[in-house]
């Protein structure tokens, strides 16, 4: 690795301890950003993570925060940026599925902790990412991806998940909200749309068989193929790219 690519700051990824945002920490940590490996309860999982990453010559550390939680948000932006350097970039991950349950059978308590992990949480982490890296904040620019769903735009017709596919739209919305307020402070924000991918939440909700027959491609897409597009959102490569929704869904 060159000194360069040393110099390229900081990353949260948050939720990636594993699946699509492990893949993403160790594609920027390859491309040569000091990665901070968010997790909220799989320790084991962070930490494997990390050690991928430094066995590969990267930097990387793991962070426990619940986003969900903003002294938590706060307190994993500080430990960051003490420990990584200034940062260049915020991917928000993680995020959760809640209770697959039609909306009239669903339970008060589990929807608003499902709109506090995939849509508040991702908010309170552009909040401090904004602090950090805008101009107007003495900062020096930077990225925000978001991880939506295709979801949002193409609901897969799987009873149960209305209220997940209505955050998904809603991380959407805010995404081109917030590129608009923060491009004349030098920092870029798009969203990226996964398709069905081979995860193991994926796995959870639906069989292999169905998963595969609803892609055009006829197969489900890969965590690497998303951190790929996240790769090129953060680079230079994407530096007039803003405001914009990637679906990565093989034709969904």
């Amino acid at each position: 690795m060159t000194t360069t690519e040393q110099g390229r700051g900081a990353v949260i990824v948050t939720g990636a301890s594993r699946g699509i945002g492990a893949a993403i920490a160790q594609k920027l940590a390859g491309d040569g950003y000091g990665v901070v490996v968010n997790y909220a309860a799989d320790t084991a999982g962070a930490e494997s993570v990390v050690s991928a990453i430094r066995g590969r010559g990267g930097r990387a550390i793991a962070v426990r925060a619940d986003v969900a939680a903003p002294g938590d948000v706060a307190d994993l932006f500080d430990r960051a940026q003490q420990e990584m350097g200034p940062l260049a970039a915020l991917v928000n991950n993680a995020g959760t599925t809640g209770e697959q349950a039609r909306i009239d059978e669903q339970d008060a308590g589990h929807l608003a902790r499902l709109m506090q992990i995939n849509v508040v949480g991702p908010m309170v982490c552009a909040k401090h990412a904004v602090q950090a890296m805008s101009t107007a904040h003495g900062g020096t620019g930077g990225s925000i991806v978001n991880i939506a769903s295709v979801a949002a735009q193409a609901p897969p017709g799987i009873s149960g998940f209305v209220a997940y596919e209505a955050t998904k739209g809603a991380v959407v919305t805010f995404s081109r909200g917030l590129s608009n307020e923060v491009a004349p402070e030098g920092i870029r924000v798009n969203s990226v749309s996964p398709g069905v991918i081979d995860t193991k939440m994926t796995a959870a909700t639906l069989g292999a068989k169905q998963a595969a027959a609803s892609s055009p491609l006829g197969r489900v897409g890969r965590p690497d193929e998303i951190a790929d597009t996240v790769s090129w959102l953060v680079s230079p490569a994407a530096s007039y790219v803003t405001g914009t929704d990637i679906t990565v869904s093989g034709g969904l």
